[in-house]
């Protein structure tokens, strides 16, 4: 009896910890796969193959399914129990950015040839509407946490497009730097950072107002965006600079420049914020940073052309 019972807790101590392993996924656009990165461990445990330039990464919120966009024209569905591809939608030429709603309902992709957003169904598994949006070139589309907004930002423009996402239909546009990128919100959906690519500069959006309240200057080609899970700090990738910059949300100013690898791109933090995993273009490599430092710990060899990190 004793035996038994021993048994029994040994599996679940197993199981629990097996639920608590904290993963990261990184489209490797060059190579056509998504490495596997133990965060515990920053090393890679595996691959995804059977992708064609895989870059706008979302993870469903029960963390089963990954939606991957990849060329030509799709939007993959991967079953990350058995690591393979179970199903694509067709989007429209050259999709990129990917997000799931707070809800679960909607997964959508900007969709840059057709100047759209795909809103796709969770449940279905299919296309349910496309958006036009007036923003050339749209590559993120980002829910706000409380998902009553959806943000666009095109490359070929100085402007984010507003999607009431009740509705679905635009009913704004905000003004901002040139080539707006990256896109995060504050926990509480009161405000959204944009980079901006060509201005090398950071717009601190009221949601509310719908209007840019500051400017922050980054480093070099900003691009990418990431919000700490507390909300106090925000992270920005310098793609010219080999940097990411550190912004004090209360401050509205960068604190701090940490160097990473050649074209860091798009990130992703774990959820108790302590390690930022940054996609790193031209190095094929992902950099880990320790966010209570505020300093690179490492940098992990991945596939070709790294485009962004999504974590499980």
């Amino acid at each position: 009896m004793k035996t038994t019972l021993l048994a029994a807790l040994a599996v679940l101590a197993f199981a629990a910890t097996a639920a608590a392993q904290t993963v990261a996924y990184v489209p490797n656009e060059g190579s056509g796969t998504i490495s596997i990165i133990d965060t515990a461990t920053d090393q890679v445990s595996g691959e995804i193959t059977g992708l064609r330039r895989p870059r706008g990464i979302a993870l469903s919120r029960d963390g089963k399914l990954i939606y991957v966009t990849h060329a030509p024209k799709s939007l993959a569905i991967v079953d990350l129990a058995q690591r393979r591809v179970q199903a694509e939608i067709e989007l429209g030429n050259s999709p990129e950015g990917v997000s799931v709603s707070p809800d679960n309902r909607w997964v959508v992709a900007a969709v840059e040839d057709t100047q759209s957003v795909a809103f796709i169904d969770k449940a279905s598994g299919k296309l349910a509407a496309t958006l036009k949006v007036q923003g050339k070139n749209p590559e993120h589309a980002v829910f706000s946490p409380d998902g009553r907004w959806l943000y666009v930002s095109a490359e070929d423009g100085n402007t984010v497009d507003v999607i009431d996402v009740a509705k679905r239909e635009q009913v704004g546009a905000i003004t901002v730097g040139r080539r707006p990128r990256g896109i995060a919100f504050t926990p509480d959906s009161k405000l959204a950072y944009i980079a901006c690519e060509i201005d090398s500069t950071v717009h601190v959006v009221d949601v509310a107002r719908r209007e840019a309240i500051a400017t922050i200057k980054a480093g070099e080609f900003s691009n990418g965006v990431t919000m700490h899970p507390d909300g106090r700090r925000v992270y920005i990738s310098n793609g010219r600079g080999q940097s990411v910059s550190v912004i004090d949300t209360a401050m509205q100013q960068v604190v701090t420049t940490i160097p990473v690898g050649q074209r860091p791109w798009n990130m992703a933090i774990t959820p108790d914020g302590r390690k930022l995993y940054v996609a790193n273009g031209r190095s094929n490599s992902v950099s880990v940073i320790d966010t209570m430092k505020n300093e690179k710990i490492s940098d992990i060899a991945v596939g070709q052309l790294p485009w962004g990190v999504v974590i499980r």
